[in-house]
């Protein structure tokens, strides 16, 4: 079992375009027998996104609760540890939500699912390959 702490881009293709993650990575994400977490800096990121008209995450937002229970996903809270962890990182990355969820996958020892790569070459936690 391992436990899959979501990027926002893992998230939105999972649900809404799952054929943009690379096969393997599809098929670790549906895989019952591992655990998997969204930050909530990623519901953060999606209704600044949104209010700033860059992504059409209204529908979401108003069904993030149902959405991560219909996932069987776990609903990570920031704590003050992780803001203070993220903040100390040093990896000259300047997205505070993508800091956040490395701080956080960090701190727990997950495991993050995206496609980023800023995220895959800093190497501060293990990563899956959700890039085609």
């Amino acid at each position: 079992m391992t436990g899959i702490l979501l990027d926002t881009n893992a998230l939105l293709w999972l649900l809404h375009d799952p054929d943009r993650l690379a096969r393997p990575a599809l098929t670790t994400l549906e895989n019952p027998s591992n655990d998997l977490y969204v930050s909530a800096a990623s519901a953060w990121e999606i209704a600044i996104k949104t209010r700033l008209g860059r992504l059409d995450g209204t529908s979401l937002l108003s069904v993030w609760s149902d959405t991560l229970t219909s996932m069987a996903a776990t609903d990570l809270a920031i704590d003050s540890t992780d803001a203070t962890t993220a903040g100390r990182l040093t990896w000259d990355h300047r997205d505070p939500f993508d800091r956040m969820i490395v701080a956080q996958a960090t701190r727990r020892g997950l495991t993050i699912a995206t496609s980023d790569t800023a995220i895959h070459t800093a190497t501060l936690t293990p990563v899956i390959d959700t890039r085609r």
